[in-house]
């Protein structure tokens, strides 16, 4: 069975590995160390504060687990709150018009400015699921049971909810909208700028980047064609947030020009529809596929499984109770696959 838990200081290993595996532009997991330690210590804390009244610096990471094995097949993680102790910039696609009327001469420009404009709200993050376990719903599973966290846990989250996309580069990692930023403003290649963003390192971005809005029309071919797109790896991950009710408003990675997405979290679908139900320990009979979890901060369990629901139960086998941490009459919260 596939259970997803709070990532522990013994995962650290398979964390390195995912962050090898995840390539260029997956910057929430640059393969540093110093950062992937942090970043576990971090995720340590945030779970053991048992009380939250509102969204400050936590950062929740989790793990997908074999239990069979003990192998850890994927990560997932939640930023409570973005940009509070330093800067989270965005690219914002907006509109200027050229008008002159005695020429006749009309013409509406798009402009990318620099912003700040998501300072505060949450982030899903650093999704990766490895390649063997790329099937049975399995990366549906880690991305959508942190929509049941956030609806269980509402107080330790924004309103708001954001998701990066990763942008278009090539294998080794070179962005055609970087590109021509590199040519232009800075002297450093899109890995190197991403890898210096994933370990905190982004004064350069504030010192270097542009300070006036860029036309877009004024970028080559090749950077404009990829702004606001999604790298294809990223194109079934992207499409799942856009079937919770999460939309793209103009902003974009000023990186890779990746679209960011956003929501508001009582209006996603798989919080609007989950519900909170009592355990019953037994066989169910007529089987339903559900994204189930408890509702534990520190023993955080989620998984998918084939239960029934009667009323206010829901029936679960020994073995799905056993995973979830839950005994008889305590509650789980749980949507539809």
């Amino acid at each position: 069975m596939l259970v997803i838990r709070p990532i522990a200081e013994g995962d650290y290993e398979a964390l390195h590995s995912c962050a090898v595996e995840s390539g260029h532009g997956f910057t929430s997991l640059p393969v540093d160390e110093t950062l992937l330690r942090s970043r576990i210590q971090r995720a340590q804390e945030a779970f053991a504060k048992s009380s939250v009244v509102e969204p400050g610096e936590e950062g929740y990471l989790f793990v997908m687990e074999d239990t069979q094995n003990g192998d850890i097949v994927g990560v997932s993680g939640i930023e409570a709150a973005v940009g509070l102790s330093s800067a989270f910039y965005h690219y914002h696609l907006g509109r200027v018009v050229h008008h002159s009327p005695k020429h006749n001469i009309y013409n509406a420009l798009q402009t990318l400015t620099l912003c700040n404009d998501y300072t505060g709200v949450s982030e899903l993050c650093t999704l990766f699921l490895r390649e063997p376990y790329r099937k049975n719903r399995n990366g549906r599973v880690l991305s959508k049971f942190r929509l049941l966290f956030m609806a269980q846990f509402q107080e330790r989250f924004a309103k708001q909810v954001i998701a990066e996309m990763r942008g278009v580069s090539d294998e080794a990692g070179r962005s055609p909208f970087w590109a021509w930023l590199e040519r232009h403003f800075f002297t450093m290649d899109f890995p190197s700028a991403d890898y210096l963003t994933g370990v905190g390192e982004k004064t350069f971005i504030a010192e270097l980047m542009p300070r006036f809005p860029i036309y877009v029309n004024m970028l080559d071919k090749a950077a404009q064609e990829v702004v606001g797109k999604v790298h294809g790896n990223t194109l079934p991950a992207l499409k799942l947030l856009q079937s919770e009710g999460f939309r793209y408003r103009g902003y974009v990675d000023i990186f890779d020009a990746g679209p960011t997405v956003e929501a508001e979290v009582s209006q996603l679908r798989s919080v609007r529809n989950s519900r909170l139900l009592r355990v019953q320990v037994g066989q169910p009979e007529v089987s339903e596929t559900m994204l189930i979890c408890n509702t534990q901060v520190a023993n955080f369990r989620a998984c998918q499984a084939d239960v029934t629901c009667c009323g206010d139960h829901v029936i679960l086998t020994q073995a799905q109770a056993d995973a979830l941490k839950v005994s008889e009459d305590e509650q789980v919260r749980l949507v539809s696959l």
